[in-house]
């Protein structure tokens, strides 16, 4: 039930540019790739791992914006417009990416066709996104919360088995309950109340959706 990332819209030959143009590189689960306002401008191609996008607010919080994972393309923002880094990449898991110079991403950006058609699907989707998250946010209780952001994450990362879709999800309680605007013992509450109705069952960074249809109308 994925989405396709941004290496899945590319043939072999465009792989094959940035490949080239790429050095490969490896972090550790819970290494800061790269923090807000750097001036760095590394595009990264995540290979395997998973990455968690966080915003610092005003009064010192950190707030999770997103969850990137394999095929997935982060850091981008900084190598299009050479302005600071706009949010901190952090290692959810042990990370393996393809790390290419931001002048050299743009550059391929304005002569090959295919990859800035797939950079553009994927910030239209991020696009969407954003608006989808602005709007929960901005309404509804902490259960439809949490299930709008349980449809979502099973668009991202959902595989279907049998009638169930199962997800393996890339970040901690915790973290979701933050990317939801809840308190933690929210968003435990409602993925309790979810399992007593029988619309999901969970286990270690696993969540199963038993009842789509439900939870789809519980999130709307």
């Amino acid at each position: 039930m994925g989405t396709s990332g941004f290496w899945d819209e590319l043939d072999t030959a465009d792989r094959d540019v940035l490949t080239r143009s790429a050095r490969r590189r490896s972090f550790p689960r819970g290494d800061t790739v790269c923090r807000e306002g750097d001036l760095s401008t590394g595009v990264l191609l995540v290979l395997a791992g998973h990455v968690r996008i966080v915003n610092g607010t005003p009064d010192g919080r950190d707030v999770v914006v997103g969850i990137r994972g394999p095929g997935d393309v982060v850091g981008e923002l900084a190598a299009l417009d050479a302005l600071p880094r706009s949010a901190t990449i952090e290692a959810l898991e042990d990370l393996d990416v393809l790390e290419i110079p931001g002048d050299r991403f743009v550059s391929l950006c304005r002569t090959e066709s295919r990859i800035s058609w797939a950079l553009l699907l994927v910030l239209s989707s991020r696009l969407r996104s954003v608006g989808r998250q602005w709007l929960d946010l901005g309404s509804g209780a902490a259960s439809r919360r949490v299930a709008a952001q349980l449809m979502q994450l099973a668009v991202q990362h959902g595989v279907r088995r049998g009638d169930d879709i199962e997800i393996a999800v890339p970040a901690t309680q915790a973290e979701l309950a933050m990317t939801a605007a809840i308190s933690r013992e929210s968003w435990a509450r409602a993925t309790r109340e979810l399992r007593q109705q029988g619309v999901i069952s969970t286990g270690r960074r696993r969540v199963t959706i038993h009842r789509l249809g439900e939870l789809r109308r519980l999130a709307s």
